[in-house]
This record gives C-alpha cells, structure tokens and sequence, in this order.
C-alpha cells in the first residue's frame, strides 16, 4: 500500500474535513454545555441565598403574593454598623444586615463632595444603589452619606420607602 497516493487522495481529504467539523461541533457543544451549567449554578445559588441576603418573605414566595414583605435587594438605607476591608455591613430595614461590597468604579458621595472608602465611619447614614451578587451581597454604583439625623428622630428599621412619598392627590 502506497501511504502518500493515500495521504493525497480525496477520500483522506475528504474524511479530515469531516473529522475536523466533527471536533468543531464537539467544542461547541462542550462550550455550551459549561454556559448551561454556569448559568444554572448561578441561579440555583442566587434561589438558594435570596431569603437569607435579600430578607424575601418569611413564609416563602407563596405564603405572600402581594409583595408585602419583600425588601429592597439593590438598594439600602441605613448606618454603618461594620467596614471590613472593601465592605460595609449596614443596617438596613427590620434590622437586616445587607452586605455592601465597594469596587474602585463605585462612586462616594456626600452632598457634592467625592469621597473615599476610607472616609466613612461606622454610623454614618448611608443610601446605597447597586446590583445584587451570585452571593447575596450589594455591590454598589452609587453610596450617598447622609448627614446625621438627630436623635431618636428616624429609625430606618421600621421605615419603608413608602413613607417617603407624597400623600395621594385628594380630588
């Protein structure tokens, strides 16, 4: 048997080409199948983590359709209460600890003054707006330090944002 009239025959060729497309859709077949279980493990943890992070109903997602006792899970108002390197815990509404995770884009604010991580203290009165992690934490855009309230006058944990609003036209 002759191994180079072999090597440049079309069937050789031929089968290469279909070995190689073969290989190309087992790739891509593989690549899809870590999406899929990537996107799936983030869903299962973030399921897993919501009511223990976001404070979700107490009684499951059932037991109140009307969206009651849902907190805020990319926000927060509330004092300082822990810095821990780039964290802050604060707490926030009923007395839920939220996790507040500070990137170097993240911008610090108070009044029109720019500030850093370094120069928030534990009680200072935060407003914080961001996007909730895989893990359940905040991680922040946008942290406003408010100035200090006077004693005994707000008590963000029993205070929604609904409180907030303008009482209803009366017609």
């Amino acid at each position: 048997m002759d191994f180079n009239k072999f090597f440049q025959s079309k069937a050789f060729k031929v089968s290469l080409i279909a070995l190689g497309l073969f290989i190309i859709i087992l790739v891509s077949f593989q690549a899809g199948l870590l999406v899929g279980f990537r996107k799936a493990g983030f869903s299962y943890r973030w399921e897993e983590n919501y009511h223990r992070n976001f404070a979700g109903p107490k009684g499951g997602f059932i037991d109140d359709l009307r969206g009651r006792e849902f907190i805020e899970s990319s926000g927060v108002f509330g004092p300082i209460i822990k810095i821990d390197g780039q964290s802050v815990v604060i707490r926030g509404k009923d007395n839920v600890e939220k996790i507040i995770m500070i990137k170097s884009d993240a911008v610090i604010r108070r009044g029109k003054e720019n500030l850093k991580l370094s120069d928030l203290r534990v009680d200072d009165p935060l407003v914080v707006i961001g996007e909730p992690n895989d893990a359940g934490q905040i991680e922040a855009k946008l942290i406003r330090v408010m100035p200090p309230l006077p004693a005994g006058s707000f008590n963000p944990a029993s205070t929604s944002a609904d409180d907030f609003l303008p009482p209803p036209p009366q017609f």
